[in-house]
Order: C-alpha cells, then sequence, then structure tokens
C-alpha cells in the first residue's frame, strides 16, 4: 500500500484544489487516485476529507474583501434591527418580513447559515455509515454519471432567472440550496454540482449560484474536516501531518487560481462540458472496475 508523505499529498493537493469547486466531485476523484495509487483504509479517508481545508482557505483568501463586506453591512442592519424592535409597535413577524425585504446582508448570512444545516446533521448522523459503505470506486462512478446527467437535463430546459445578486438570494432559496447539498454526501455527487444546480434550479443565475455554493462551502467544509482532523488526530504521526499540511497548501494554491477561472467561465458558458465529463469518467470507471 501506498504510504502517505509529501509526493502523495502534493498529488492528492493538486487533484483537491482543482476539483474542489467544480462540479466533479473532488472527494470521487480522491477515492479514485487513492484506489489507483494503493492508498486506501482510515488514514486515506481522513486525509482525503481534510485536506479539503486548503481548498476552504482558498475562498476565504479570494473572497476576503466580499467577505468583510457582508459582515460589516450585516452588523450594521443587526444594529438598525433591533433599534426597530425596540421603537416599534409592529408585530414580531411583520418586522422580521420588513427586515428581510430591506436588511439583504443580515438575511444572506441568516440563509447561509439555514443552508448549512440539513447536510451538517444528516453528515453527522450518517457519516461512518457514508464512509464505510460508500468510499467506493462503483459508487462513485454511478454518481458521477448521475449527477452529469442531472446537469446535462437542467442546463437544456429552459428556465426562468429571477435572482441576478448574490445578497438577494432571500432565506427560502438558501434552504432549498441547502436541501440540495445533502445529495452531495454520496461520494461522487459533488457538493459544488449538487448545489450550484438546486441554485439553477431555484431562478438563479448561474454565476450567482457559483458564488452561493463557494461561500456555502466555508461553514460546510470547516465543519467537516474539523470534526474528521478531531476524530482522526491520532492516525497521523508528525510525518503525515507535515505532509498533510504540504497538501492543505497545495490544494489552496490551486483552489484559488481555479476559482477565479471558474467564475470567469460561468459568466459565458453553460455547465454541459462538466456533465459530459461525469459521465464519460463515470462510464469508464465503470467498465474498468
Amino acid at each position: 500500500m501506498e504510504q502517505f508523505g509529501p509526493g502523495l499529498a502534493v498529488v492528492l493537493g493538486i487533484l483537491e484544489g482543482l476539483t474542489e469547486y467544480l462540479p466533479v466531485s473532488s472527494t470521487g476523484h480522491l477515492i479514485l487516485a487513492g484506489h489507483w495509487l494503493g492508498f486506501t483504509g482510515h488514514v486515506a479517508v481522513s486525509v482525503e476529507i481534510c485536506i479539503q481545508l486548503g481548498a476552504v482557505l482558498a475562498v476565504v483568501a479570494y473572497e476576503r474583501t466580499k467577505i468583510l463586506s457582508l459582515l460589516s453591512h450585516a452588523n450594521r442592519e443587526r444594529r438598525t434591527l433591533r433599534r426597530q424592535r425596540q421603537t416599534s409597535n409592529s408585530s414580531f413577524m411583520r418586522t422580521v418580513r420588513t427586515s428581510a425585504g430591506t436588511h439583504h446582508h443580515l438575511w444572506f448570512l441568516v440563509g447561509l447559515g439555514a443552508a448549512f444545516l440539513p447536510a451538517a446533521l444528516v453528515g453527522l448522523l450518517a457519516h461512518e455509515w457514508i464512509e464505510e459503505h460508500l468510499f467506493s470506486p462503483r459508487t462513485v462512478a454511478l454518481s458521477l454519471i448521475l449527477g452529469g446527467i442531472i446537469i446535462l437535463i437542467v442546463e437544456t430546459r429552459p428556465r426562468a432567472v429571477r435572482c441576478t445578486v448574490l445578497e438577494h438570494i432571500g432565506l427560502s432559496r438558501a434552504v432549498g440550496i441547502g436541501l440540495a447539498q445533502c445529495v452531495a454526501l454520496i461520494p461522487g455527487m459533488s457538493r459544488s454540482g449538487s448545489t450550484i444546480v438546486g441554485g439553477l434550479l431555484l431562478g438563479l443565475d448561474r454565476k450567482v449560484a457559483t458564488e452561493f455554493s463557494f461561500f456555502l462551502a466555508l461553514p460546510t467544509m470547516f465543519a467537516a474536516t474539523g470534526y474528521k482532523f478531531v476524530q482522526s488526530y491520532h492516525l497521523f504521526n508528525a510525518q503525515d501531518l507535515l505532509a498533510l499540511f504540504i497538501g492543505m497548501v497545495v490544494s489552496f494554491l490551486v483552489a484559488w487560481a481555479v476559482i477565479a477561472a471558474f467564475l470567469g467561465y460561468v459568466k459565458r458558458h453553460t455547465l454541459k462540458v462538466f456533465g459530459y465529463y461525469r459521465v464519460a469518467l463515470g462510464t469508464i470507471i465503470l467498465l474498468v472496475v
């Protein structure tokens, strides 16, 4: 079996950075690479999840200006809402409805939290079963094909675009995208693919759906990687931790470049090429396996 070291960490880091934010499933690709390289078992599963932290931090770095702006505006809107509650005679629900229509930054963050919860709860309850039964090339292959077909169908059918501003997504759309993210707990389905397609079906334009997918990655993947690292820390020796750090740095750098390129791509193109890629790769894996 392949031993985890700096060389393998670089390979996995490149693969993670390339695939995390594209709708092709980074976890699926890491599982396939691990089986191809003979890197399997509990340490491999932990590395495949923990190495994603580098890609998450790439979003923080790339979107740092927008993140700080969102937090600043949301904090001001929170103070305004509190003053309104203290001075207004309106009912609580009426105040909330008014706030939702005017305090867009505050409710964007509320929606982001609400979107995070479904996958977090399902993942917390089912993660051991998923890792034991679904972390296999066959599951990845079938999920790649199914997800690719879904992307092709969604991108082929006409749909109405009703949201073109990230901060105007709203709570109900955010929750819908969060429910769509639960599908990504199946290796090969793709977290970014599930959330982007969910956003498209709920009326977001392609760029807004993609950017919301990036933001939703922050709580989702911080929770997943943090939980897995605490759970599996005892499996790593000092050399493993150093290699894991190298892999995270590589995934950070590669993911940063991919984020910038992908946001530019979706402004001008559909996601069909990723659908075709998924179907082709999944079919090849099934034939080989």
